[in-house]
């Protein structure tokens, strides 16, 4: 049984995305969070980092402390959650800061358990992380097929954008701000928020998922920024990823989105020509080493 993982901005910049593996007896929890890039015009908690990346570190550090035997995922999520909330009002003190302003994250929380003769997955998803089993034939289940409907929206402002000639990545932001905003305040006054949120106002709609799977599967998962390699850019179907991925490590695939992204730092349907980036790799036993 192996884990690889990685996680890196573009640049070497501040790194909002988090990769998180909790190990316990027979259990291995992985953790994939991709913060949202801030819309605010400050920040208020963590001016060093930022607020987001303040965020994701605290949610998973969190976390950690409350999965326990018998609670259920959602569970330790709310807990998590409440602990942050109070560490953020104990860190804005009496500042007045917008609803929009408040950190958001897409959470995949994928749960292994190993059982005789088969693997117990089960999934907690917010946001539009991305999650695969693949065995060693290469056939890959999408364990979340999950299409983001923000994205086609924001994708059709930005290509309205173009089509008057803003290229430039600051005036595309500028032009987009209020639009995200509204968006970002929405999400967070939400009843039933999809995405981690620090407040929520009624239960999270996670989508759950509870599966079993041969020994010998391998679970990958990553953030957008990441998937990019096969959704934004074409440059491998999933099938071809998942086995690159094992067999030349994430770290190869990320270089290669990097120089692919450099290559093409002008393109104007991104409001960032790229990402934070991160995956984790869970490689288990076959049936005859877990014998």
């Amino acid at each position: 049984m192996t884990t690889e993982q990685i996680s890196r901005a573009p640049d070497g910049g501040i790194n909002e995305d988090l990769i998180a593996v909790f190990e316990s007896g027979e259990t291995t929890d992985l953790v994939v969070l991709d913060g949202a890039t801030s819309v605010a015009d400050a920040d208020y908690v963590d001016r060093e980092q930022g607020d987001v990346a303040w965020f994701v570190q605290a949610f998973a550090a969190e976390l950690g402390k409350a999965i326990a035997p018998g609670l259920a995922q959602g569970a330790a999520v709310r807990r998590a959650v409440a602990a942050v909330r109070d560490a953020w009002a104990a860190r804005a003190g009496a500042q007045a800061i917008p609803l929009y302003a408040h950190p958001l994250a897409a959470l995949t929380w994928i749960r292994i358990r190993h059982e005789q003769d088969q693997l117990a997955l089960a999934l907690y998803c917010l946001g539009d992380c991305k999650a695969f089993a693949f065995d060693a034939a290469g056939a890959v289940l999408d364990l979340d097929p999950y299409l983001n409907p923000q994205e086609a929206v924001l994708q059709e402002a930005i290509a309205a954008l173009a089509l008057e000639g803003v290229s430039d990545p600051a005036a595309k932001r500028a032009r987009l701000l209020p639009m995200l905003r509204a968006r970002r305040a929405f999400q967070h006054g939400s009843p039933a928020p999809d995405v981690l949120c620090l407040a929520p106002q009624g239960e999270f709609k996670a989508r759950e998922y509870a599966l079993r799977l041969a020994p010998g599967t391998a679970v990958l998962g990553m953030t957008d920024g990441y998937y990019r390699l096969v959704d934004s850019y074409g440059l491998y179907t999933i099938e071809e990823l998942a086995q690159r991925c094992r067999t030349d490590g994430l770290a190869a695939l990320l270089d290669e989105l990097r120089a692919f992204e450099a290559a093409r730092a002008s393109a104007t349907l991104a409001v960032k020509s790229a990402d934070d980036a991160s995956a984790v790799l869970w490689t288990g036993p076959t049936r005859k080493e877990s014998e």
